[in-house]
């Protein structure tokens, strides 16, 4: 922030420096971004064509907005999103508790103050990050946390119940001017809605039975599931109607969306000597897995089925198979099939069941999986172009595999099969021997799951055999 922007009210007033209303500040912000044709939304993934008009033609049109979408739908990121759309710095009355407009303070403190120094009252320049307020709804949330109280230190100080100076302010006022977002709406009380009613409407405070004019200044982003929000008559109608703009959002409606979530949002760290590389069809198949468990009718999609599964499933496998590497003192680190046994401990806490009891909540998984696998595999290998590999097997070739064993042992069980080699080479992994070791398991696990082979398991040992 330059040092010679304004300090007071009267510098300010000179400099013709114009202040705008939050959401035409945010719309002006976006005509520039849209005419000079910048991404409005950094790092949100697959909903070009579906959400972000829909956010865009809201600020446009100056409405509150509520989004509706299952957990994992990247809501809370939008609204955070929603920021960037607001000025790099605003002024406002400096000390002042709820941001006031230098120009047309709403605070009694504040008109006091301009009463008593006038244009010599120092301001402050407010950063857009200061300017964003969130709260979690919950049932046991109050008036206070909301919007205020008042302030049994200031009372005891010599005022009146009565006096507006009395109140300790609430999150809503202190974002003030800014943008404020309440997530899982529904959850809140009916009568807290009231009060957030009274603040977007009626532009009052209501506290301990006395009203206090207090016109604040909000663009509102709330977040729902469409359950709650729909079905079960849990919004009180005037707030509902309150809100200008429902938008629906949705999960990532391709793999290739999925993939490119997934990437962005793992968590990455840095070790040093160690290669990590991660097969595209690997991700794939614990794209599909996410994507199949949203088509289960084994599992509640109620709830939903949420990026975050594909995203923790990620980071186990690269884990799973990092382990290995450093216990073999390997320097390259490919995920292979067995590693996906990582993937129960980071889906079963993300995801309800239809029917209960732990053994059956593991068949489900490794049914999905199998099912993502044999899909992936089904975009990448045609099984006329196997019958070489198919034919070695019925002659009496076995193939050893396991999550724990040295990826050079899977490299000398291919060095004489020919057949194997060759479609390796279709995935382009015929490089190092971690990665042999993943595209070899990839294509017999897809023989095993089309009937082609068979597969023995004995003390985390795999063997494929016809």
């Amino acid at each position: 922030m330059s040092s010679s922007l304004p300090q007071t009210i009267g510098e300010l007033r000179v400099s013709g420096y114009h202040i705008l209303p939050v959401k035409e500040e945010m719309r002006k912000n976006l005509i520039q971004r849209i005419r000079n044709r910048e991404t409005i939304f950094n790092g949100i993934v697959g909903y070009d064509a579906t959400v972000i008009p829909q956010v865009e033609n809201a600020i446009l049109s100056g409405q509150d907005i509520i989004l509706l979408g299952e957990r994992g739908q990247a809501k809370t990121r939008i609204a955070r999103s929603l920021i960037s759309l607001l000025d790099e710095y605003t002024p406002a009355v400096e000390g002042c508790e709820i941001n006031d407009n230098p120009f047309a303070p709403v605070c009694r403190a504040c008109h006091e103050r301009l009463a008593q120094d006038g244009d010599a009252t120092p301001i402050t320049w407010v950063s857009r990050d200061r300017r964003y307020g969130e709260k979690l709804a919950t049932p046991d949330i109050t008036i206070a946390d909301l919007i205020g109280e008042v302030d049994p230190i200031k009372v005891a100080e010599g005022r009146y119940l009565s006096d507006e100076l009395t109140i300790h302010f609430g999150l809503i006022p202190r974002t003030n001017r800014g943008i404020f977002c309440i997530n899982e709406l529904p959850d809140l009380a009916e009568r807290i809605q009231v009060g957030l009613l009274n603040i977007l409407e009626e532009r009052d405070v209501q506290i301990r039975g006395y009203k206090v004019r207090l016109p604040l200044d909000l663009y509102v982003v709330a977040s729902a599931n469409p359950e709650d929000y729909t079905n079960r008559g849990r919004i009180i109608t005037p707030l509902k109607d309150r809100i200008g703009s429902q938008i629906r959002t949705h999960y990532p409606l391709t793999i290739d969306h999925e993939v490119d979530i997934m990437h962005a949002e793992s968590t990455h760290f840095t070790d040093e000597g160690l290669d990590i590389r991660v097969p595209p069809f690997m991700s794939q198949i614990l794209a599909e897995f996410t994507h199949l468990a949203r088509r289960s009718p084994d599992i509640s999609q109620r709830s939903g089925v949420s990026v975050r599964v594909s995203i923790c499933n990620y980071e186990n496998v690269v884990s799973n198979a990092l382990k290995r590497g450093i216990r073999n003192e390997e320097k390259e680190i490919v995920p292979r099939i067995s590693d996906l046994q990582a993937v129960v401990a980071s889906t079963l806490g993300k995801i309800e069941f239809e029917t209960a009891g732990d053994a059956k909540e593991d068949r489900i998984i490794e049914r999905l999986l199998q099912g993502a696998i044999l899909s992936v595999f089904k975009r990448y290998f045609n099984l006329s172009d196997l019958t070489d590999i198919i034919t070695a097997f019925s002659q009496g070739t076995t193939f050893e595999a396991a999550d724990n064993l040295p990826a050079v042992q899977y490299a000398r069980q291919t060095r004489s099969f020919t057949a194997l080699q060759n479609a390796i080479r279709q995935l382009h992994l015929w490089t190092t021997p971690a990665e042999i070791a993943c595209a070899a398991e990839f294509v017999l696990e897809g023989l095993h799951l089309n009937r082609k082979l068979n597969k023995d398991r004995s003390n985390g040992h795999i063997q494929y055999h016809s």
